[in-house]
């Protein structure tokens, strides 16, 4: 007689026949329990083989393991689900790939405590895509994530603690004696010590941790959910188990060593790259007090009284970005021959409840240093392509900055605009400074490649205030150049800016460059360099920039911030301030003029 069935039978096997192996993984003791076809996936004799998390993750490919706590990171904090795909070391020493679909169970207080879910084997044809990405994304030794890959996990960590107001941590580790060990016995053995301390910051991280390769001889951590008090000892932690790592020659054990630096965020730092830059830091001063030191990066308390304020200009930023207060001024640039604006460069403005002007140069670097300008970015792009849409004949100008010219959604958004209407792209110039071009040349190179492939203009933004040299502006294959001001209202009285800007406007002309000169305040000056033979001329000579918008005097001028919308007062000089409105204050976010 038949037996009769259960219903945990029934899904028992259920779970056989799909060949899944169905896994539940407790996050506080790292024990998995496994159901369904495990053994036959991971190729093991017996669950125990793989009913530790640390014995699990070994069997997970050191090029794939970033790549697992990175989704983990992302998805810890929401309960939400995820699917990734990684490589598996089987018990036979036969290599699968599977895909992993499951979601974090998470405490009534938020902390993920579990994570259900099920591996497949994938087809051997279909990982070759996931390859060649993981080679942009991951260090070849180790397996780990490189150093822009870190980042972006950073910048997401970051983004998080800001948005739920939660703690976190960067450490940058750094191993001590792999000069020494290099030295003495030889490359493989230097290269199998990184291995030997990455495996180990491995099996001593949470799940939701993300570790990468930044450096030769550094690793850096991000720690998302860390109290600013538990900073410490985890640290101390690596250090310890960094200690531990065993790497064996035919000469015995070797010892390593390590440092760490480490800073907190979002209390100390807002963007990924200040916290890395901190973080550097913080490592040398640990290394300074000796092997096997830990610093955490402090606050001084002139620097806490700048973050306060620096807190208070971004909430007020925050603000205006929810509620939309933002509003583009419009500057003529003219053709320097007829006298008659060609187009229109996008300069923005915002006014709080006191009708005061704050300086630019103020607030734009509080924007950028607080992780702020991207957003700014995309809102001008937006409001411009409004512009363009409403006023078929216009033509404008948008200035971007460093961050958004690798920022890929940015990108996204303009491809959207222009595959709605095409049109657009000849209609809009996209200004790019000078400086930006020297972060990084080749990304830059690749970005301003991207923008003429979909037909928009660019130009090089002031020009001669930093190191470029001439031979760049062949490289960047830029359409305009943009003279900074410095040169042009010094025209008159310095010869050298007078030999500068002939000699610019020379090289430009025998690579077919249009050029704009800025800050054009006079007619003499005005009348000079049409002499030299600049092709366009910008400043308040020829028009302030304006609310209004100047092919369409009808247009509604520019509107005031409600009082009760902005997130407080903050420090700033006033100088030079144009009478505005009753009730409003004006603040320049993007314009250098």
């Amino acid at each position: 007689m038949e037996t009769e069935r259960t219903y945990s039978d029934t899904i028992s096997d259920a779970i056989d026949a799909s060949g899944d192996a169905v896994y539940d993984w407790d996050l506080r003791t790292g024990a998995i329990q496994w159901l369904g076809n495990a053994c036959d996936v991971l190729g093991v004799r017996d669950g125990a083989e793989i009913g530790q998390a640390e014995q699990f993750l070994l069997r997970v490919s050191r090029a794939c393991i970033g790549e697992l706590r990175r989704t983990h990171t992302e998805r810890a904090q929401t309960g939400a689900r995820f699917t990734c795909s990684y490589e598996i070391r089987r018990g036979d020493r036969s290599v699968v790939w599977v895909e992993d679909r499951g979601r974090f169970v998470c405490s009534p207080d938020g902390e993920p405590i579990r994570i259900l879910g099920t591996l497949r084997c994938l087809d051997q044809s279909r990982p070759n895509d996931l390859r060649t990405a993981r080679q942009v994304n991951f260090d070849d030794l180790t397996g780990q994530y490189n150093r822009g890959r870190l980042r972006e996990s950073l910048e997401h960590a970051i983004e998080y603690a800001l948005r739920y107001e939660s703690t976190g941590a960067f450490l940058q580790l750094g191993i001590d004696n792999l000069p020494l060990i290099h030295d003495t016995y030889g490359r493989d053995i230097a290269e199998q010590s990184l291995v030997a301390v990455s495996r180990e910051l491995d099996r001593s991280l949470r799940a939701s941790d993300v570790v990468g390769r930044v450096a030769h001889d550094q690793f850096g951590i991000v720690l998302s959910g860390c109290s600013t008090q538990d900073v410490s000892s985890a640290g101390e932690k690596l250090l310890l188990a960094v200690q531990q790592s065993m790497v064996m020659t035919d000469k015995g054990h070797i010892p390593i060593t390590a440092s760490v630096g480490a800073v907190s965020f979002p209390d100390a730092v807002r963007t990924s790259y200040d916290a890395m830059a901190k973080a550097d830091i913080a490592l040398e001063k640990a290394r300074h007090s000796g092997a096997s030191s830990f610093n955490l990066y402090n606050l001084s308390e002139q620097q806490m009284a700048d973050l306060r304020d620096n807190l208070a200009a971004a909430g007020l930023v925050q603000t205006a970005l929810r509620n939309k207060s933002f509003q583009l001024y419009f500057q003529p640039i003219v053709d320097a021959k007829e006298l008659q604006p060609k187009y229109h460069e996008c300069l923005l403005r915002m006014f709080d409840e006191n009708g005061t002007l704050l300086p630019a140069g103020e607030f734009l670097p509080i924007a950028e240093k607080m992780g702020l300008i991207r957003s700014i970015d995309r809102f001008v792009l937006d409001a411009a392509i409004a512009e363009l849409s409403a006023s078929p004949d216009v033509r404008l100008a948008v200035n971007i900055s460093s961050l958004s010219t690798t920022d890929p959604s940015w990108l996204r958004a303009l491809t959207a605009h222009i595959n709605e209407r095409g049109e657009f792209a000849r209609r809009l110039l996209i200004e790019i400074t000078e400086t930006t071009a020297l972060h990084d040349m080749k990304e830059t190179t690749r970005f301003i490649a991207a923008l003429k492939d979909m037909g928009c203009r660019v130009a090089l933004d002031d020009f001669g205030a930093g190191y470029t040299s001439f031979r760049h502006l062949q490289e960047l294959s830029v359409d305009v150049v943009k003279i900074d001001g410095s040169f042009v209202k010094t025209l008159e009285e310095n010869a050298n800016s007078k030999l500068f800007i002939e000699t610019l406007q020379s090289f430009a002309d025998g690579l077919g460059l249009e050029t704009v000169a800025e800050c054009v305040e006079t007619k003499r000056v005005a009348e000079l360099l049409e002499r030299y033979g600049v092709t366009y001329m910008q400043g308040y000579h020829f028009g302030a920039p304006t609310a209004s918008r100047p092919w369409n005097p009808k247009a509604p001028a520019l509107q005031v911030v409600p009082k009760d919308a902005t997130a407080g007062q903050f420090k700033a000089q006033k100088r030079g301030q144009p009478t505005l409105p009753a009730g409003g204050k004006v603040i320049s976010l993007v314009t250098r003029h």
